[in-house]
């Protein structure tokens, strides 16, 4: 019997899956007031109530050289942890980096939000939408700024071409 690699086939995730990855991924990269605004603005009632308290730690950061050689520890990094609850049930985790204790709870919050199927559609527009739109501007931006310092060296004229 074979064993499977599950480096050999890519491995499908639900779509309800992917959708939170993504969601997750953006509210970890969002800035507090990219969190704080909207949800104090939209649910000032939301009632949650920390399952843990919020802990910060260091995490080991690994890298690979080309992408697929051997693994090294690179160093470490500061991570805050955060886990709420709603009254409704529904329970947000986030971990974001550095020790910004409630930027990390405002992201379990919005991840709580975005669980519940009422205010999915809202949490998406409100605070997701508006995190993406920042992401792609700073790669826009970022790329941009790469390109411009990009040489074609095929259009370079040697010394002894010139003559």
């Amino acid at each position: 019997m074979a064993v499977k690699d599950s480096k050999s086939e890519p491995q499908s995730e639900p779509p309800e899956i992917a959708a939170r990855r993504r969601a997750m991924a953006l509210v970890a990269r969002a800035r507090r007031d990219e969190l704080a605004r909207p949800i104090a603005e939209r649910w000032p009632d939301h009632g949650a109530r920390a399952l843990k308290p919020v802990e910060s730690g260091l995490v080991m950061l690994r890298g690979r050289i080309g992408g697929d050689g051997a693994p090294f520890n690179l160093g470490e990094a500061t991570v805050t942890r955060a886990v709420v609850e709603l009254p409704t049930g529904e329970r947000g985790f986030a971990h974001i980096l550095g020790r910004d204790g409630e930027t990390a709870r405002l992201a379990a919050i919005a991840d709580a939000l975005w669980l519940r199927r009422a205010s999915r559609g809202d949490v998406e527009t409100m605070i997701l939408a508006p995190i993406a739109a920042r992401l792609a501007a700073e790669a826009a931006k970022t790329r941009a700024e790469t390109a411009a310092t990009r040489v074609d060296f095929f259009t370079l004229v040697r010394g002894e071409d010139a003559a």
